[in-house]
């Protein structure tokens, strides 16, 4: 199954800047899936990071790699309600490269364990064939409760 960010923009809840997923190019339900991220030089994380050699942050690696691991849930049990999906843990990364404008990521999650509501995946990133991150992942899929909370 292939999605397009129209697709996806459907299936997650994340909105520009933050959504970090622009394709999905495979996904077997359950079992693991493919996306990709254009890195451009356009992300509003290199104004900071860093103007004169952007490079983009690991922690943003690792949320595209959750949000590739949000479709894969999402897809393979829809809920009924808004779904949402919350990373709990990140186990054993570790950054390999960096990724720097012009790149294109693709993001190869695995389940490696599920009992509801949680999952564990390994996700790995790459540029072309070089592995640029790793690290497994947990995350808590559930349906939005419509309470409201008083500040």
């Amino acid at each position: 199954m292939m999605m397009d960010s129209g697709e996806i923009r459907a299936t997650l809840p994340h909105r520009y800047p933050f959504l970090l997923v622009d394709r999905i190019r495979e996904l077997e339900a359950g079992r693991r899936i493919v996306g990709i991220k254009n890195v451009t030089a356009n992300e509003p994380f290199f104004q900071g990071h860093f103007p004169d050699r952007p490079i983009m942050p690991g922690v943003l690696i690792i949320e595209a790699m959750a949000q590739v691991g949000g479709v894969l849930a999402f897809k393979s049990f829809p809920l009924v309600g808004r779904p949402v999906v919350y990373l709990t843990g990140v186990d054993n990364a570790k950054f390999r490269k960096p990724v720097v404008p012009g790149d294109q990521l693709r993001f190869e999650v695995e389940v490696l364990k599920r009992r509801p509501p949680f999952w564990k995946m390994q996700a790995k990133a790459y540029v072309e064939s070089d592995l640029v991150c790793e690290a497994e992942l947990t995350a808590m899929v559930t349906e939005e409760k419509s309470e409201h909370r008083e500040p």
